[in-house]
């Protein structure tokens, strides 16, 4: 089963937010890289979810994938931050997945947390340039940050 990390600023969107959806629709990636892991995803694969641009980013749970990619009605809404108007119902070049909850750590796994863990150097997370928000995770890496977190449910 491949793995995923998606990040997401907590005030927008967090663990908590979906815990107490238990669903959602992840949306407004704008990077081609980045969306092209969102159409690579299958339901029932499992993400990191990593709280970014905030006081303590890291990972603070678990999510699952629960529908695949599909266009993003986001870039077609002009009200939204995400629009594009260059996206047409016809052409619309973004996608978005469905997510579910799976778990809340006990606390966040910080990124000076990972980045002290050899097994996790070559993750792209943990990698000098890499600010994309969406990105695969290796079955080791997963492992690894598992290994990281006591106290887990």
């Amino acid at each position: 089963m491949p793995y995923w990390l998606m990040k997401s600023e907590p005030d927008e969107f967090s663990i908590e937010d979906l815990q107490k959806r238990q669903g959602a629709r992840w949306d407004g990636v704008r990077n081609h890289q980045a969306r092209n892991f969102l159409r690579a995803m299958t339901a029932g694969d499992e993400f990191f979810f990593y709280h970014s641009s905030c006081a303590v980013p890291g990972i603070a749970g678990i999510g699952r994938i629960s529908r695949t990619a599909y266009p993003d009605p986001t870039a077609l809404d002009e009200k939204s931050p995400y629009f594009d108007a260059k996206a047409g119902e016809a052409s619309n070049p973004w996608s978005a997945v469905d997510v579910e909850f799976v778990e809340a750590f006990p606390q966040t796994l910080t990124l000076p947390q990972l980045k002290a863990e050899p097994l996790l150097a070559q993750m792209p997370l943990v990698r000098k340039g890499n600010r994309l928000s969406v990105m695969p995770v290796s079955a080791e890496e997963w492992a690894t940050i598992l290994a990281l977190c006591p106290g887990r449910n």
